[in-house]
């Protein structure tokens, strides 16, 4: 077991009255700056440890598939968490200056762009999401704002990659159904399709501010603005700044799905951060971050611990996306601090009791990694391991572990503040995907039957409360 050789701080403490006497996770000294880069840093060992990407025969940015389990539904890892998993080392990085990852991240990162440098592999085609092109042109994002260090001159650079991601699905926002927005999946003929959904939105809308800030560009923040605008319009940002998942846009839209994911309302939150920061803090802005903040903290930090309500309680239903979704949840929370500082407060308060909680869940003994540390996801329940493991545990645990070092982080560069990624204004046009909203090849009979079909598990889950947003990324494309 490791261990690391600390002395109890008041967080540990506090987690100790919390779960009681036993401490069995990663003791973790939130007031020592060494205790967080190196709790970081061995869960960041344990994380990369599932990626075999960098080794040789295999390939470059993807994940192997874990093994199903009881407690995991719908086991295998998507394209996408790839790509966020080196959005979290690149956090990594930032957060503790260890460049040990570096080379790695930035292999896969290269690697995955496409044909097009517009992160649309050929490979990835019959899965591919609007939400899956993003977490990539995110990560290439973050890149560029953390100065993470730039590519060979003869490969694509981090902002043109943003970028390419943007032009890209700029060009799909469709105006023929629900009065604009994106389709859940990148390509017509993709089962999924007509579900217009807050992630695929939310990633574009994410984008595009960041986009705003870093360029100085004001066509990005139009964007952003409009996208916004359009998710208020249908309901999916409701007046209480509730994030709902999405509708089908075969029913113009009407009824949404009321079912809530963490990481829908930190996506909206950063975006929003950032466009509080663009327009010099108007007072909209400032009243948008504050109420998306808020209704944040209420309904995924109950007790000041993460928790993914629509799947986390026992026993759990999450599936192995669902398990990384606090990873995207605390790292934007943390970097929204960044672009509107007057939320810092109320945002480190809930990143220290839940970095707490999650190091204490970092207790487990695995049959692949019997080391008697690999973090669960249920971090209420302190050290009782919650008995899963993988991927996106560890990215969620060490995600919200670092973040408690955002405040003496630099802040992040944009073109005018020291920024040196390249950017091309025009990546991504021309790629055959943005010839028309939703794709490359037209509407079948076949097509049309799939869509009906999604369209009555909308309804039946609408009827029903069931909680089925994530699945038809795993059951039906």
């Amino acid at each position: 077991m490791a261990w690391f050789s600390v002395p109890r701080p008041l967080a540990v403490l506090l987690a100790l009255s919390l779960f009681g006497d036993a401490v069995v996770g990663i003791q973790l000294d939130l007031t020592s700056e060494t205790s967080i880069k190196q709790v970081a840093s061995t869960i960041a060992f344990d994380m990369m440890s599932y990626y075999k990407g960098n080794l040789s025969g295999q390939t470059p940015g993807l994940l192997p598939g874990p093994p199903a389990t009881p407690q995991i539904q719908n086991a295998g890892y998507f394209w996408w968490e790839a790509g966020a998993m080196f959005g979290s080392m690149m956090d990594y990085w930032y957060y503790t200056g260890d460049a040990t990852y570096n080379a790695v991240v930035s292999q896969g990162m290269l690697f995955q762009t496409g044909d097009n440098d517009d992160y649309l592999p050929t490979n990835q085609t019959n899965g591919m999401g609007n939400d899956d092109q993003s977490f990539w042109g995110m990560s290439a994002m973050t890149a560029a704002e953390l100065g993470f260090p730039n590519p060979p001159a003869d490969k694509p650079q981090w902002l043109a990659l943003a970028q390419g991601v943007y032009n890209v699905q700029a060009g799909k926002w469709d105006n023929t159904t629900c009065n604009g927005g994106l389709h859940w999946q990148a390509f017509s003929f993709l089962n999924g399709y007509n579900y217009k959904n807050a992630i695929a939105n939310g990633g574009f809308f994410n984008i595009a501010s960041r986009l705003a800030v870093y360029t100085g560009n004001d066509s990005y923040a139009q964007s952003a603005e409009r996208t916004w605008d359009w998710m208020t319009s249908v309901g999916l940002i409701d007046e209480d700044y509730n994030v709902w998942d999405g509708a089908s846009s075969l029913t113009n839209c009407t009824p949404i799905v009321r079912e809530q994911y963490s990481y829908n309302s930190a996506i909206y939150l950063l975006g929003a951060a950032h466009m509080y920061n663009y327009t010099k803090g108007s007072a909209i802005w400032q009243t948008r971050v504050e109420g998306m903040l808020t209704a944040t903290i209420t309904n995924f930090f109950p007790n000041g611990i993460a928790y993914e309500k629509i799947c986390e309680a026992k026993p759990s239903t999450c599936t192995i996306d669902m398990l990384s979704f606090k990873a995207y949840l605390t790292r934007w929370m943390a970097a929204a601090t960044k672009q509107a500082p007057f939320i810092f407060d109320r945002v480190l308060a809930v990143l220290q009791t839940s970095a707490t909680a999650a190091a204490l869940q970092c207790s487990g003994s695995p049959a692949d990694h019997p080391n008697g540390r690999m973090c669960g996801l249920s971090w209420s329940l302190g050290a009782a391991w919650d008995g899963t493991s993988g991927v996106g545990q560890e990215m969620a645990a060490m995600e919200v572990i670092q973040s408690n070092l955002i405040q003496q982080s630099k802040a992040p560069l944009t073109a005018n503040t020291g920024g040196t990624s390249s950017g091309d204004p025009n990546a991504g046009i021309g790629d055959t995907s943005t010839t028309t909203p939703g794709g490359v090849k037209p509407i079948t009979t076949a097509d049309r039957a799939g869509a009906g079909i999604l369209t009555a598990l909308v309804a039946a889950v609408i009827l029903g409360g069931l909680a089925w947003v994530s699945m038809p990324e795993k059951i039906l494309s």
